[in-house]
């Protein structure tokens, strides 16, 4: 079986099988002398978005060795197993078994331990992989091809014609005439193999602030004792918060399926937490909200929750006559209805440094609030002092006003929405400027007025600009008050 995808505008070979390298097939061969060398060869079309696909799944699968997992291209992946190799049993452990539940799922891999992921990757595509010492560095790398350095094609035809064709060649040579004629990417790529220089692996996830799992001896389906175990990880997890003073604010069930499929399940608190009890009530939540996607199989043999995002706790002693759940029932009921509704479910309007009515203030999910309360009055130094409707308007509405006092009077009737208001109160104007940093220039000023109508409705209008004695100025009604 191979694989042909479209290469530098022509088809050619992109995978092979153990018969097909038998044959002498190589990757990056044509398509059409491939079959002209064996016509009766089976060709698939690569699917690059299934592979992609594919790729991370392993990679998800991988989380269960070590949460710094990154991707390496299409077809590799890089663990940082620094401070994990003890957890299966030292290196050769790990790595024996990470290749072995692999191999039960269908997969031929190859892989190699070692302190360079230089050298992790010659070992593996060019090499025997294995556990790599870093006395023996040397040894393993001298007889690899210069392809192992991950240098480009052209610098690996300009090393052949040299006579350059193995990693070994290298050390000999003095690195001064190789950085004239080959720059420095040749040797920043051979000290990396070699571990002289260190190169960074960047996680595809975020890697968690604390983390704590239950590795089960059989795996488990139903969902209450999903949740059973969660509180009891939860639990686990409250000395490390303690010990930092804070609490978490988003948290992430891992559920590791025994075939290797891996779920992750968020939930998200509108205060810090420490409890056990609350944090398996937002899992039990979100567990119903996507149950149908949730798809047990064959049982989770690995649970682990991890804490994304944390915050200060603020410890507070409770009252006297309780255990003070009356004051966490608001924070509970956003946490639960979020969990269930999705964080956008329920918003919450957030100040904002900016005397225009429609941008002091922005609606953001709930979730949030704990954070966004936390800033004091000093943090706002544009926050409106005078009354503000509760409601106002996302835009607002024009409106046509009547016998309005020149320069600067309220009007004395208003029609809005095909209704005249007769105005008995009023107060203002409030003037309010542009902000010139953010509107064009020529935006005008607004004057704002209260008013009450004979039928005690409150309105808060505005005139747009001033009369000129050529056009008369617009009005538009902001908002309403309670």
């Amino acid at each position: 079986m191979l694989c042909a995808g479209r290469r530098d505008n022509a088809m050619r070979l992109t995978a092979l099988d153990e018969v097909s390298e038998r044959l002498g097939l190589k990757r990056g061969q044509g398509l059409a002398e491939a079959r002209a060398m064996f016509p009766k060869i089976d060709v698939m079309d690569e699917d690059e978005e299934a592979d992609q696909v594919l790729l991370e799944a392993i990679a998800d699968w991988c989380d269960r060795y070590t949460p710094l997992v990154a991707l390496d291209g299409r077809e590799g992946l890089l663990l940082d197993i620094t401070g994990c190799a003890h957890l299966f049993g030292g290196e050769e452990a790990l790595l024996r078994d990470i290749l072995k539940r692999l191999f039960h799922m269908g997969f031929d891999v190859k892989g190699a331990i070692s302190s360079s992921p230089g050298l992790s990757w010659a070992a593996c595509r060019f090499g025997r992989g294995g556990v790599i010492d870093d006395e023996t560095m040397k040894e393993v790398l001298a007889p690899l091809p210069v392809n192992a350095l991950r240098i480009d094609d052209a610098m690996i035809v300009s090393l052949h014609k040299l006579g350059l064709k193995r990693v070994g060649d290298l050390f000999p040579m003095p690195r001064a005439p190789l950085a004239r004629r080959f720059g420095t990417q040749l040797l920043l790529r051979l000290d990396q193999a070699l571990g002289a220089n260190e190169e960074a692996i960047s996680p595809r996830r975020p890697v968690a602030a604390l983390s704590a799992e239950r590795r089960l001896a059989e795996p488990i389906q139903a969902e209450e004792h999903i949740l059973q175990l969660t509180g009891q990880i939860a639990t686990s997890l409250r000395p490390g918060l303690e010990v930092r003073g804070i609490g978490g604010r988003v948290f992430e069930l891992v559920l590791f399926r025994i075939d290797g499929r891996v779920f992750r399940i968020a939930a998200g608190a509108s205060q810090p937490l420490r409890d056990p009890e609350r944090i398996s009530t937002l899992f039990s939540e979100r567990l119903n909200a996507v149950h149908d996607d949730l798809d047990a199989g064959f049982g989770f043999e690995l649970l682990r929750l991890n804490v994304l995002q944390h915050d200060t706790f603020g410890a507070a002693q409770g009252d006297f006559i309780g255990d003070g759940e009356s004051e966490i029932s608001l924070a509970d009921f956003v946490d639960r209805v979020s969990a269930r509704l999705g964080a956008d479910c329920l918003q919450f309007a957030e100040l904002r440094q900016s005397h225009m009515p429609e941008r002091a203030r922005v609606f953001v999910p709930a979730m949030t609030a704990g954070s966004a309360q936390k800033k004091g009055d000093e943090d706002l130094a544009f926050a409106p002092r005078s009354d503000r409707p509760l409601r106002l308007f996302h835009h607002p509405e024009p409106i046509d006003a009547f016998a309005a006092t020149v320069p600067d009077g309220p009007p004395q009737r208003f029609r809005w929405r095909r209704i005249v208001h007769r105005v008995v109160r009023a107060e203002g104007p409030e003037r309010i400027s542009p902000e010139w940093w953010i509107d064009p220039k020529e935006a005008e000023e607004r004057d704002y007025f209260r008013l009450e109508s004979d039928a005690g409705r409150r309105f808060w209008i505005f005139r747009e600009g001033h009369y000129d004695g050529k056009t008369a100025p617009s009005w538009r009604v902001h908002g309403i008050f309670a």
